[in-house]
């Protein structure tokens, strides 16, 4: 998927235009290595770093795959996601055991843990090295990839809080952890955390409560589009009903399409005009 617009390297907080910038970089999270590096180009960063590890069975996952992009005033990662069936099938198994959270801090889930701890040390090291002077840092990610992006903050701000990032911006995320380390991240990381989830995407709803939670920062994107930092039970359950009728001929497919990172990126760009 061609990403053409810019990215506003002078943001140092929340605004459209700057989540339309963080949803296309982690669109970009899906391309190779050479498209990363172009795109990148194009944009004002001049230092690139890819990070991939590889998985063997019976680990769902083939591999984890991300990238560090820096200019003289920004830095981003961006982590790459997984196809919503094959997601939602791994995060579906109740018998998946937890894994401790970063910092020894509540747990998150296995898979999350394992596919984070791969190429974490190499996210960590290029952040500490890209950041020179006062460079702003950000993590995104869409699917497994906003997990991981989530997780990653999390980690960074509890084991080197003097890299905290300035915002954590995900689509389409799925539950990543216990109450416990959803509180810890809600304290440390208040007003950074951007969490959207399009209508009646699947994938937010995994795995299942309690066990698992969301942390603050929840941005809905409704049945027409549009962008709601909050709505009503009843609201929301209206307009998740009208997504569902918006394909008559295809109304249990539409917790999969909603999760397509086309559409998130269509939402943010509909939402800078």
């Amino acid at each position: 998927m061609p990403v053409t617009s810019g990215i506003d390297h002078h943001a140092t907080g929340y605004s459209p235009t700057h989540a339309y910038g963080l949803v296309q970089a982690a669109a970009l999270a899906y391309e190779d290595e050479t498209a990363v590096a172009e795109q990148a180009e194009q944009w004002g960063f001049e230092q690139v770093r890819h990070h991939r590890s590889r998985f063997t069975p019976p680990f769902p996952l083939p591999d984890t795959q991300a990238f560090t992009i820096a200019s003289d005033r920004m830095i981003i990662t961006a982590f790459r996601g997984t196809e919503p069936l094959q997601i939602r099938d791994w995060l579906s198994d109740a018998t998946t055991p937890p894994w401790p959270g970063p910092a020894s801090t509540g747990y998150i889930h296995y898979g999350f843990g394992e596919a984070l701890d791969s190429v974490y040390p190499a996210v960590r090291s290029a952040i500490e090295e890209f950041r020179t002077g006062r460079q702003t840092v950000w993590f995104t990610g869409h699917s497994l990839g906003g997990a991981l992006a989530m997780l990653a903050g999390a980690r960074l701000h509890l084991e080197r809080p003097k890299l905290t990032a300035d915002g954590i911006y995900t689509f389409g995320q799925p539950r990543t952890c216990d109450r416990l380390l959803a509180a810890a991240c809600n304290r440390g990381l208040a007003q950074r955390l951007h969490r959207f989830v399009n209508n009646n995407d699947i994938v937010p709803h995994l795995p299942p409560e309690p066990a698992y939670t969301h942390t603050a920062g929840m941005r809905y994107i409704d049945s027409r589009g549009a962008i709601h930092t909050s709505t009503s039970l009843l609201t929301g359950i209206a307009d998740r009903a009208r997504g569902l009728t918006a394909d008559p001929l295809a109304p249990a497919s539409d917790g999969v399409r909603d999760h397509a990172i086309l559409n998130y990126v269509t939402a943010l760009k509909n939402s800078v005009g």
